[in-house]
């Protein structure tokens, strides 16, 4: 079952951990006692902290021990920019062959290999969780491979122009693993590929900022062996220029896997591209419930068969600034008090519990008048303060090719484990603070 408020896989996984008591913590940078995280890696033993000093490394590294935590620490992102190298593993910046690993705080830049599916990291062990990472100008910022037992998270992080313009390389690709939850993060402008691409059993796609804005992208949620899978409180936009027409596709290559079950609840989805589209497109006959969405722009609401309820056509007028893909709920819009109680699942409801602060961040939804409102965000609760437009979170232009400035990493993540992190946001999403940590 699949939890739209906590993803309690990953949780669960590095809870279940057994203790490391020959664990140490293994520092990277210049004066430290290893220069490259390569170095690092080949003396890491299970259970190590990797701490990896601000900074920019050429360096592609291979980590093989189990349970690892590597993160950046200081004043920016520690920075792995492959630009103009070749990686000898022709896989990636990194390759994560262990299990239970845990990447926070780190920038991937330029990964690119013959076969075009060069990858910020490329997952082959069971069990990663990235947090307040940034992926940009590779072939594809995270590319997972088969794993069954493998529950993967990434939230609170930034993918921008990954992709080799082939369409088959995407800011995120997850193949066949147990489950998949992407939260609180933002992914935008790929290079004809997909903004998220999930073959999991298992997918939550929760609170998230997807969107073309500068890019070229194909669809920008894709779902091509459907699961189970719930897309809860997103902005989805899709630009004028995008390759395919379709925002959100699922089973377009078959339900293979062994559930399959769609719940698409509480979105604002865009569609700005000039020749029109398709919003949703569902293949097959899986259980599908679409609640409480708007769908703004041209084309076909759903493709498909679904059960629809509360849902809302509407022009941009109802908004406070599209332009800088600012969605929140003007007064006066149609969507306020529009939804209803989406129910649940059979088990656990299916309301959104939070909605996406732009940059990387969150906050619990309230419902002020304790009526439904339809889309990603609840009248009332403005949107936090952004010098930038709206796209690039913490700084005030795009990082250009050579991987430009870093963002502001205090409004992301903090860099401690899984489990202290997800204990953590409960605790102050009850208090009501504004960012998630």
């Amino acid at each position: 079952m699949i939890d739209i408020s906590i993803a309690r896989g990953p949780l669960l996984f590095c809870l279940l951990m057994p203790a490391v008591a020959s664990a140490a913590t293994l520092t990277v940078g210049p004066g430290k006692t290893h220069a490259t995280p390569s170095a690092a890696a080949a003396a890491a033993r299970d259970g190590d902290v990797i701490e990896i000093s601000a900074g920019v490394y050429r360096d592609e590294a291979i980590w093989r021990a189990n349970g690892l935590t590597i993160r950046g620490v200081g004043e920016g992102r520690a920075r792995l920019d492959a630009a103009g190298l070749t990686l000898a593993n022709r896989k990636g910046i990194w390759v994560i062959q262990g299990n239970g690993t845990t990447v926070e705080n780190i920038e991937f830049s330029g990964a690119s290999v013959p076969d075009k599916n060069g990858a910020g990291i490329r997952q082959e062990g069971a069990g990663l969780t990235v947090r307040n990472c940034f992926f940009h100008d590779n072939q594809n910022g995270v590319l997972a491979g088969d794993k069954a037992d493998s529950d993967i998270l990434i939230e609170s992080s930034w993918f921008a122009r990954n992709g080799a313009g082939d369409g088959q390389s995407h800011n995120m690709y997850i193949n066949h693993v147990r489950s998949f939850t992407l939260r609180f993060s933002y992914s935008q402008g790929s290079r004809v590929g997909h903004l998220v691409k999930s073959r999991a059993y298992s997918t939550s796609i929760l609170y998230n900022r997807l969107t073309s804005e500068e890019g070229n992208p194909s669809y920008e949620i894709e779902l091509p062996n459907g699961g189970r899978v719930m897309v809860v409180g997103n902005l989805i936009q899709q630009g004028t220029t995008a390759e395919n027409s379709t925002l959100v596709s699922f089973g377009a290559e078959g339900l293979t896997n062994p559930e399959q079950a769609l719940f698409i609840i509480n979105n604002t989805l865009v569609n700005d591209r000039t020749a029109g589209g398709t919003f949703v497109r569902i293949a097959g006959s899986p259980t599908a419930r679409i609640i409480n969405n708007l769908f703004i722009g041209t084309g076909t609401r759903i493709s498909g068969t679904a059960t629809q309820v509360s849902n809302l056509d509407t022009d941009k007028s109802g908004f406070v600034n599209p332009a800088s893909f600012d969605y929140h709920l003007k007064a006066g819009s149609p969507a306020i008090n529009a939804g209803t109680d989406p129910g649940t699942d059979g088990t656990q409801s299916l309301a959104p519990q939070f909605q996406y602060v732009h940059p990387l961040g969150g906050e619990p939804r309230q419902r002020l008048d304790g009526a439904w409102d339809v889309g990603a965000f609840e009248f009332g609760t403005p949107p936090a303060p952004s010098t930038d437009g709206g796209t690039t979170p913490g700084v005030s232009d795009p990082p250009g090719e050579d991987g430009g400035p870093t963002p502001d990493t205090s409004r992301g993540c903090t860099t401690s484990g899984a489990a202290s992190s997800t204990l953590a946001l409960l605790l102050l999403l009850v208090l009501g603070r504004r960012r998630v940590v």
